[in-house]
């Protein structure tokens, strides 16, 4: 018997006419590890709350078919029972968390399946110990960051010790060290502890190769299944984009095995450098033909001071309780340049850009733009150039429809250039949704009423705070095109993201911050090139044999070069 088996499975949201979930039929193994991917209102994250027993009891709905767990309607099982053999975690951590600290947040479920104390103290200590939650157990949940409110929803859902564990995009807000250790944990319950895992993810480069199986969904219906090699090679044979670099790159060259992880990959690489004619060690290549990839304006420190737009003297910062977020910041960013700052959690990425937008003053230091101290600057008068995105998306939603949004942000501004409207509802693919409320829309979704919301004001310079988390592969690609475009209109943009990827096609230039310094900026093959773990998955493939490639299409562009040697018989 499966452990779930969904038989005809469709769902209709209240007062939507599409269904979410059209005909799904899928059986899950229990031990299986099964990912989960697809575009942006696919209908994943529907699945996952079918999967969780919340559809149609909490949302509301048109619902049919059935959902069976261990043999028995979902429906029919008592919600406490239920809790203790499945347990989501939510995209959206801040809509999980009910108490005011860390470790009541963690005890808050086990109080609710009435356990004895001591059992809760023993459990809450492991999940915090794992999850490196330790040192915060006290904080008020409102002063986490992003990321450790993704940990602390993961921890307060596994200190239940389910059967399943259902994960929806768990690694959204986390940074490339903390999202492998999460994955790895994750992998381990499963290997170690035979948990069932169903894994929702955008960045498959962080998954793609632990999953068990494979599902793609379309329009609320599922495409292809199976074992993500095979998945793979079906995925570029149709041009549909849910597929990591590494086996994007080997597909694409039509290779008999398609790797799974950088390991493999580079093993499979070997045998085209080793061809009579190929050349092998060659290091610092000039930059490959690419679309994307934007001329750097010289190197930091080398920077034309005419055209500065932003400029932090030795910027301190320090927030209420004593915690020091900026520590002595010094950085320019000119003119028309596309800025993404890493780092990891709490490195005080969002701080930096909060103290750009004006929405914090420095301690000590100054921060500039365009001429303007900000400490001494109205913010209404920062506004009018400044646009600004936080990591929250539904800050920015309060209008009845998509459409009033943006006309909001006009009539705010005094402005009547209602063309724009129609061409950013265009451009980022939310025409369809013109007289929809942003509140039904779908994370990514709504992140693209926000970004449009803030366009519409046309500022001089764009600051962005994770603008990728929650969106596909798709709309991601076309995200970066767009900003692209206002780049070349001459918007600068400062972009704070955990997306390597992204990163390593659209970006100018990289800064890496950590525990409130900046310690490293240049150009983003200087940066992310040298980086372990903040380089891309071609980086890694081809470093030491052709060090400087970051993108898929930079890597096949190398292949045909090397297959043009080798046709030659020509030597590097």
């Amino acid at each position: 018997m499966p452990l779930f088996e969904i038989k005809n499975l469709i769902y209709y949201y209240p007062d939507i006419e599409k269904p979410a979930l059209n005909n799904i039929n899928l059986t899950i193994e229990e031990g299986e590890f099964l990912l989960v991917a697809g575009g942006s209102g696919s209908g994943k994250s529907s699945l996952a709350r079918a999967l969780a027993g919340l559809i149609p009891d909490f949302y509301g709905g048109k619902f049919g078919g059935k959902v069976l767990f261990q043999g028995r309607n979902l429906r029919e099982i008592d919600r406490r029972s239920l809790a203790r053999e499945v347990g989501i975690v939510f995209q959206d951590p801040e809509k999980q968390l009910v108490m005011t600290s860390v470790e009541a947040e963690i005890a808050f479920g086990l109080e609710n399946l009435s356990l004895p104390q001591d059992e809760m103290f023993r459990r809450v200590a492991e999940v915090m110990s794992f999850l490196d939650l330790s040192a915060v157990k006290d904080e008020f949940t409102g002063n986490l960051s992003g990321g450790q409110k993704q940990r602390l929803a993961l921890a307060s859902v596994l200190a239940m010790q389910p059967k399943v564990l259902i994960l929806d995009e768990p690694t959204s807000q986390l940074d490339p060290v903390a999202a492998e250790e999460l994955l790895n944990l994750v992998k381990r319950l499963n290997e170690e502890m035979g948990l069932t895992i169903i894994l929702i993810e955008q960045r498959l480069e962080r998954c793609f190769h632990v999953a068990d199986r494979l599902i793609i969904m379309e329009c609320g219906e599922i495409l292809k299944g199976g074992p993500a090699d095979e998945v793979a090679r079906w995925e570029v044979e149709k041009s549909i984009p849910f597929i990591p670099p590494v086996a994007k790159f080997f597909a694409s060259l039509g290779a008999s095995t398609i790797p799974l992880t950088v390991k493999e990959g580079r093993k499979a690489l070997k045998p085209y450098y080793a061809m009579p004619g190929a050349r092998a060690n060659r290091t610092a290549p000039a930059p490959l033909p690419n679309k994307r990839d934007l001329k750097v304006r010289g190197k930091p420190g080398q920077e034309n001071r005419e055209n500065t737009l932003v400029e932090l003297k030795n910027v301190w910062f320090t927030y209420p309780g004593g915690r020091e977020a900026l520590r002595n910041v010094n950085c320019r960013i000119e003119q028309k340049e596309f800025v993404v700052i890493l780092g990891e959690n709490a490195a005080g990425k969002s701080t930096l850009l909060k103290h750009v937008a004006g929405l914090l003053k420095p301690g000590r230091g100054s921060v500039s733009v365009m001429g303007r101290e900000t400490g001494k600057t109205p913010l209404a008068e920062l506004a009018r150039y400044v646009g600004y995105l936080s990591q929250n998306p539904n800050d920015y939603l309060f209008q009845d429809t998509v459409e009033e949004e943006l006309l909001f942000t006009l009539k705010n501004f005094g402005l009547s250039d209602f063309g724009r409207i129609e061409n950013l509802l265009d451009k980022l693919n939310l025409s369809h949704y013109r007289t929809a409320n942003p509140r039904d829309l779908s994370s990514g979704e709504r992140q693209r009423v926000a970004l449009a919301a803030v366009l519409a004001s046309r500022p001089q310079l764009l600051l962005l705070d994770e603008p990728t988390r929650g969106i596909d592969y798709c709309l991601k690609n076309e995200l970066g095109d767009l900003l692209s475009e206002l780049r070349e209109e001459g918007i600068t943009i400062i972009m704070v993201t955990h997306d390597i990827e992204f990163a390593a096609e659209y970006a100018d230039r990289v800064i890496l911050m950590f525990d409130g310094r900046v310690v490293n900026t240049g150009s983003k093959r200087e940066v992310l090139g040298g980086s372990v773990f903040y380089s891309p998955q071609m980086s890694r493939l081809f470093r030491g044999t052709v060090d400087g490639i970051l993108t898929v299409a930079e890597a096949i562009e190398e292949m045909r070069e090397l297959q043009g040697m080798v046709r030659d018989g020509t030597h590097a």
